[in-house]
């Protein structure tokens, strides 16, 4: 069975290299200039896809948190008022679909309802990625499975039986990504729980795992990829003191160029399990064993 996934032009599963997309999401709270520089930023790192949120905001704003207030860089606004705020439109997207083909990168977003999904395919993304909060969403799901387009889900605060009954009962197994991830932001170590990675491969044994990472730091994403994972996903930011809720869990431009170097070493020393004696070490041999 082939454990793989075609993103654009890239192939992702075993034996390939690792996919690494930066999850700019809502980090550019509703600033095309601050979006392109975080593309700019990306693509300095080496990654191979940005990644958006799309919203409706009045579907996904459950009724009773649309009229709640709160302190936002626009004042003192609705919970709904402040969506809109950091929600890009047709005009926004046309420019990031524009800049990403200039730069020659991959780009696509998490959509959080089906109307987003309609939107959505006017700019033709390599996949659609399905949030950890809609896995349990089934019209969503067979929204994004009835384009026929490749399908990445995130699989936080689920449990296995949800995340089969999404699988099994609805996506199927082709053409599908799977992320093990742990929905909180920043993500604790012992909350991370890394061996899920080879649960999911178990359990899904002819689709691609990734892991969409929340943690602080950068070890545990690289790790991932020494467990199996053939997807890597991180938000990005300019500046982790940026307003936003996810700023704190994401991962500045410098880090980003650090995180796509250790993923790329950790694959190298992966090897293939194979034992053998290498050329560099004969020297070694010669000068230092004693028996044959």
């Amino acid at each position: 069975m082939t454990r793989e996934l075609k993103l654009g032009k890239r192939l992702v599963g075993d034996g390939q290299p690792t996919y690494i997309i930066a999850e700019i999401g809502i980090n550019h709270n509703g600033d095309l200039d601050l979006a392109k520089a975080m593309i700019d930023a990306a693509v300095d790192a080496g990654v191979d896809a940005v990644k958006f949120q799309k919203r409706t905001p009045e579907v996904c704003t459950p009724p009773e948190q649309q009229k709640q207030m709160r302190e936002t860089p626009w004042g003192y606004i609705t919970y709904l008022e402040y969506r809109y705020k950091v929600e890009f439109g047709e005009d926004e997207y046309r420019e990031i679909d524009r800049y990403c083909k200039e730069k020659g990168i991959d780009w696509f977003a998490s959509v959080w309802d089906e109307e987003s999904v309609d939107f959505m395919e006017a700019f033709a993304p390599v996949a659609y990625k399905i949030p950890s909060a809609a896995l349990t969403d089934h019209g969503l799901l067979r929204k994004a499975r009835a384009t026929g387009r490749p399908v990445i889900i995130s699989t936080g605060m689920s449990t296995m039986a949800q995340i089969h009954a999404a699988v099994d009962d609805v996506l199927g197994r082709e053409n599908l990504g799977i992320m093990h991830a742990t929905s909180a932001y920043p993500c604790e170590p012992d909350e991370l729980n890394l061996r899920m990675i080879q649960t999911l491969r178990d359990a899904f044994p002819n689709v691609p795992i990734g892991y969409s990472g929340h943690e602080v730091g950068l070890v545990p994403s690289a790790v991932a990829v020494a467990l199996g994972a053939s997807m890597v996903e991180r938000h990005l930011t300019l500046d982790r003191a940026m307003w936003g809720s996810d700023q704190a869990a994401s991962v500045e431009p410098g880090g980003f160029r650090k995180l796509v170097k250790y993923i790329r070493v950790t694959e190298a020393a992966l090897g293939d399990g194979v034992k053998r004696v290498y050329e560099s070490e004969k020297k070694s041999m010669k000068k230092l064993r004693r028996y044959s």
